[in-house]
């Protein structure tokens, strides 16, 4: 047996699609569910989130930024356990809940930290001239902000795409109906512990999970390059 293969064949592929019931269709479907979720969740906190420290002014807002970057130091199995028991007493487990509310709350500190940068990088005097025109702090946000952040928000929608589509330890934990498994999981009854495993249809279905990754950073390549080589700097 060599690296490649005496007799190239496709089949693979439409095996490994229709594969392990309810198919590798379903899978795709439940982690783009689950990653325009957290796309959206973290985009709008911690853009909000990453306003309020960068231009607001309230008290202990020294203090609370720096609570946030500390949990950037935070691991995860820390918090794994804890976390489980309030999703259990809410009766999320199972659900998508657990997976895309904690988007919502600005959870992600690294995300909030990026946008900070970059609207520190905003001059003020933009700021002082929507409230000169009747603008409030939303106002302000929604007309200002909002849009001279895109190259961030796209950085920011991008890897929270990449790093939701390919997580496994949450779902893992999360999920326990094989109609609600994501990709990862998907991949992972290809291999069977106990038996014979399909490396062909695995591999297959490796290829083909690569392509909705490969579609978001091919459109969204030149705000994300953008939105890294400009974060920090001071207009």
């Amino acid at each position: 047996m060599g690296l490649v293969p005496a007799t190239p064949t496709l089949q693979n592929y439409p095996a490994g699609w229709q594969a392990n019931p309810p198919g590798f269709g379903a899978f795709l479907r439940n982690s783009l569910i689950v990653c325009v979720g957290a796309v959206i969740g973290n985009v709008v906190s911690c853009t909000m989130a990453a306003y309020a420290f960068a231009r607001l002014r309230f008290p202990l807002r020294a203090v609370f930024f720096a609570a946030m970057l500390a949990t950037v130091m935070l691991p995860s199995q820390v918090t794994m356990i804890p976390q489980y028991t309030i999703f259990t007493a809410l009766g999320w487990v199972n659900t998508y809940l657990p997976l895309i509310v904690p988007k919502l709350l600005a959870t992600d500190a690294f995300f909030v930290f990026l946008l900070v940068q970059f609207i520190r990088g905003l001059p003020i005097e933009l700021d002082e001239a929507a409230e000169i025109d009747g603008c409030g702090y939303f106002g302000v946000f929604w007309r200002i902000i909002v849009p001279l952040t895109g190259p961030a928000l796209a950085t920011t929608a991008v890897f929270t795409f990449i790093w939701t589509y390919e997580d496994f330890m949450g779902p893992l934990i999360y999920l326990s109906d094989v109609s609600t498994y994501t990709v990862p999981l998907g991949l992972r009854m290809f291999v069977n512990s106990m038996g014979q495993s399909s490396y062909g249809q695995l591999f297959a279905m490796s290829v083909v999970t690569l392509l909705p990754v490969f579609i978001v950073f091919l459109v969204l390549q030149k705000r994300l390059v953008e939105g890294i080589a400009t974060t920090g700097l001071k207009g």
